[in-house]
C-alpha cells in the first residue's frame, strides 16, 4: 500500500531521529516535530510509536533479510555439493549490509539501532513478531553457518552467532567514533566497506575454533 505524503514525512523524520538518539530515546513530540505533524496524524497513520517503529522496521529488514536469503540460494545453486564456507557465508552477509547501507540514508544506523532495540528488556513482542516474519528467511544462512562451523553443541553455536551480531552491532552503531580513533591514532580515515571485511577472518575464527568439551572431528 503507497504512504501518504504525510505517511512518508512521519517515516522520514523518524528514521532521522531513531538513527540518531535510538528508538527509545525518541520521544513521540520530537518527532511529530520534526515532522511538522500533530499526534494525531502519527496516530491515525501508524497506531502508536510501536507501530511506527514496526514500519520502519518491515522497510529496512524486508529488503535486507530478501537480499541475504536469495544471495544464499544463487551461491548454493552455483555449487551442486551444497556446501559453503563460514568465510563465504560472512562475505555475503556483509555485502548485503553495505547494500543496504547505499539504498537509503539511514539504513544502516537504523538497522543497528533496531538489533540493539530487539536485545533490550521488555522487547519480547518485538522479538517474536520479527523471528515469526523473517525467521525463515535467515534459516538456511543460520543452519549452513552452523554446518561449517566447529563441532560444538547448540548452546554454544548460539552464542557464538550473537557474538557475531554483537561484533556487527557494535562496529556499525559507533562507526562515527572509530573513524575519529583510526583518524587520530593513524592518520587515515575509514571506510565501512574496509571495516566490515576486516572484522570476517576474526569472525570465521570465532566459529572455526574448537569448542570446550566437543569433540575434535566434525559431526
Amino acid at each position: 500500500m503507497r504512504q501518504s505524503a504525510t505517511a512518508k514525512k512521519i517515516m522520514v523524520a523518524a528514521e532521522s531521529l531513531f538513527a540518531e538518539q535510538g528508538f527509545t530515546e525518541t520521544t513521540m513530540r520530537e518527532i511529530t516535530s520534526a515532522a511538522s505533524v500533530n499526534l494525531a496524524a502519527v496516530n491515525y497513520h501508524f497506531g502508536s510509536k510501536k507501530g511506527l517503529i514496526n514500519a520502519v522496521a518491515e522497510k529496512y529488514l524486508s529488503p535486507f533479510a530478501a537480499g541475504l536469503s536469495d544471495a544464499v540460494a544463487e551461491r548454493l545453486a552455483a555449487d551442486i555439493e551444497g556446501t559453503v564456507t563460514v568465510e563465504e557465508l560472512l562475505e555475503i552477509l556483509m555485502r548485503a549490509l553495505l547494500k543496504t547501507g547505499k539504498t537509503k540514508q539511514f539504513a544502516l544506523p537504523v538497522f543497528m539501532r533496531l538489533l540493539e532495540l530487539i536485545y533490550m528488556k521488555n522487547q519480547e513482542e518485538l522479538r517474536d513478531a520479527l523471528v515469526e516474519r523473517y525467521g525463515s528467511q535467515f534459516s538456511e544462512f543460520i543452519a549452513l553457518l552452523k554446518k561449517d562451523s566447529a563441532a560444538m553443541q547448540d548452546d554454544e553455536f548460539y552464542w557464538r552467532l550473537h557474538f557475531l551480531l554483537g561484533s556487527i552491532v557494535f562496529t556499525l552503531s559507533n562507526f562515527q567514533t572509530l573513524v575519529a580513533i583510526e583518524m587520530r591514532e593513524f592518520e587515515r580515515s575509514a571506510e565501512i566497506e574496509r571495516i566490515l571485511h576486516r572484522m570476517i577472518p576474526v569472525l570465521v575464527a570465532g566459529f572455526e575454533a574448537r569448542a570446550e568439551h566437543t569433540p575434535f572431528s566434525r559431526i
